[in-house]
């Protein structure tokens, strides 16, 4: 039997996953590895129309159940504009600014499934031609790619089968360091659904029946806002979001503990699951942060908010930097692997 958290094996799933490219709205392949991963543990999956993943493992009571939730979809961008001067014009996809892409290496994904290399850049790089390449704003106007193909105008790029449309992804650069840090693009959610993955393995490994009937949904378009509103079964009582924790000035969460959001830009949790949560965490020996992350929405807030009669909960481990070069620590892949191992075995809250 494995030791559990095996958080070697965790931050290598989240390498896997992090490496697949899935921008909101091009999420077909990812979401693929992820069922191939849970059919290979005999788990049940079944796909909404929206393109997200539902596995489910029975409980001993069917008639109340619980659902846990992380989101494969990650930041991204599409073609805007073929530009005369050889070039691409961005629409963002997410909540991030141009800054943090800029120098980043990335993908063009076209209709025709080809593959296409390129560097975001700005307009306005070159210091020995530009005098105002440090001050120029970093926005849609003066950041565009720079294609890795001989190309000097719009007729050539349409040529390579690039056209307004085309999803663009992040070079993750993803990097396990030797003293327990993960850094990379998309950790956000990446992390958490390699968390869940692990999680669901080690049930199955146990031969554990939980005490509810538990639905995990791998939801496809967080980033976008609705990755997690649909597919609740009417018997789900508790809804828990499985989310990175924000981490900046005036904030608790840190990169060694997992973190337990009370309130976020939607509003506060649900005082009871919290309460429950911080008991299993103080019960078990679980590092926790309670923390407000003041302009974030999860997948369980996007489920208030599309009227499900839900108790609803957010926690995840913390990610320093988040929708820009994200990092965090094996410590907090752990705690947050252990405080959900003990909560889908625990009694759900009194409603």
């Amino acid at each position: 039997m494995s030791t559990y958290p095996n958080v070697n094996a965790t931050k290598e799933m989240i390498k896997e996953l992090v490496s697949i490219p899935s921008p909101s709205g091009n999420t077909e392949k990812v979401i693929t590895f992820v069922d191939d991963y849970l059919k290979e543990l005999n788990v049940e999956t079944k796909r909404n129309r929206k393109g997200g993943l539902i596995a489910t493992l029975p409980g001993k009571n069917n008639d109340e159940h619980r659902m846990l939730t992380a989101h494969v979809d990650t930041l991204g961008a599409m073609v805007k504009e073929v530009k005369s001067n050889g070039r691409l014009r961005l629409d963002l996809i997410g909540g991030f600014r141009y800054n943090s892409i800029e120098g980043e290496y990335c993908e063009i994904h076209t209709t025709s499934g080809k593959t296409i290399t390129g560097t975001i850049l700005m307009h306005q790089t070159s210091v020995h031609v530009y005098k105002d390449a440090g001050d120029a704003k970093r926005d849609q106007q003066n950041m565009e790619v720079r294609i890795d193909a001989k190309v000097e105008n719009a007729e050539d790029i349409r040529a390579l089968g690039i056209e307004v449309g085309d999803f663009v992804s992040f070079d993750p650069r993803v990097q396990i360091t030797d003293n327990g840090f993960i850094k990379s693009r998309h950790l956000d959610d990446k992390a958490s659904v390699a968390i869940l993955l692990q999680l669901i393995k080690r049930l199955k490994e146990e031969n554990i029946t939980l005490p509810y009937t538990t639905n995990f949904l791998i939801s496809n378009n967080e980033e976008i806002g609705y990755g997690g509103n649909s597919n609740i079964t009417p018997e789900t009582i508790e809804y828990l979001a499985v989310d990175m924790g924000a981490m900046g000035d005036g904030q608790s969460t840190d990169e060694y503990t997992v973190s337990i959001c009370v309130k976020d830009g939607s509003g506060p949790y649900h005082y009871g699951l919290r309460k429950n949560l911080v008991q299993l965490a103080k019960g078990n020996d679980i590092g926790f942060k309670l923390d407000i992350y003041p302009y974030y929405g999860s997948d369980a807030s996007a489920a208030i908010r599309a009227g499900h009669d839900i108790v609803h909960g957010l926690i995840g481990p913390g990610i320093d930097s988040s929708h820009a070069f994200e990092r965090t620590h094996e410590d907090s892949l752990k705690h947050t692997e252990n405080l959900l191992y003990h909560y889908v075995q625990s009694e759900m809250v009194s409603v």
